[in-house]
Formats: structure tokens, C-alpha cells, sequence
């Protein structure tokens, strides 16, 4: 089974990337690395959550739409990334989300595959 893991960056977070951004980088490619040695990393990406604001844009029934600065959802969370691994199931899933050696939350999330 397939699992998104998604990474959300906290106001935590982001003081310890910009206190040492080397060394928190340095944690998360050890953990990625681990979970790729273990045969369970299919792919992933970081989001550029430091030089450029997001955007949001809404659509509504009529398909009039808006576009507004910032996230979706405001709040202390924001959405730093994800990975997609392979696991046998979601107890496994949640294991390696319990394993990241940093402060963020990571939502685990079932990767709905096509018949």
C-alpha cells in the first residue's frame, strides 16, 4: 500500500531551520535516506515555503474564481512537504511518520489507487 506522508512546518519548526539550517537539513536527508534503504521511499518533495508566499485560489459552482495571498488554511501550520511511501499497511505507515527526527506533524494519509 501507498501512503502520503505530509509534512506540515510549525512557528517551532521553522526557528530551528533558521537557527541551523544545516544541521535540521542534515536530520531530515538521514531520515530520508533510511527510509529509502529500507526500501520504502517511492518519492517526495520539499515546498519553497521561505522566499515565495503562497497562494490560494477558490472556484465556485457559477466558475467565478478568486485568488488570494497565503494558504489555504491559516494558522501556525503550514505545508512543508511530502513522501509517498510504500508500506505492507497503515500501522507501518504511521511507524515511519513517528520516526521523523523532527518537530513537525505529519499527516498520514491512505494514496487512493486507481482499478
Amino acid at each position: 500500500m501507498k501512503y502520503a506522508l505530509v509534512i506540515f512546518e510549525t512557528d517551532e519548526s521553522r526557528r530551528r531551520i533558521q537557527a541551523d539550517r544545516a544541521a535540521y537539513r542534515k536530520e531530515h536527508e538521514g531520515w530520508i535516506g533510511g527510509l529509502a534503504a529500507a526500501g520504502k521511499l517511492v518519492g517526495g518533495e520539499a515546498l519553497d515555503t521561505e522566499r515565495i508566499a503562497p497562494a490560494t485560489v477558490r472556484t465556485t459552482a457559477d466558475g467565478t474564481s478568486t485568488v488570494t495571498d497565503g494558504p489555504a488554511h491559516a494558522g501556525d501550520e503550514t505545508l512543508g512537504g511530502w513522501f509517498i511511501v510504500e508500506v505492507a499497511d497503515r500501522a507501518e505507515a504511521l511507524e515511519l511518520a513517528k520516526s521523523l527526527p523532527t518537530p513537525e506533524p505529519v499527516e498520514v494519509r491512505p494514496i487512493l489507487e486507481s482499478a
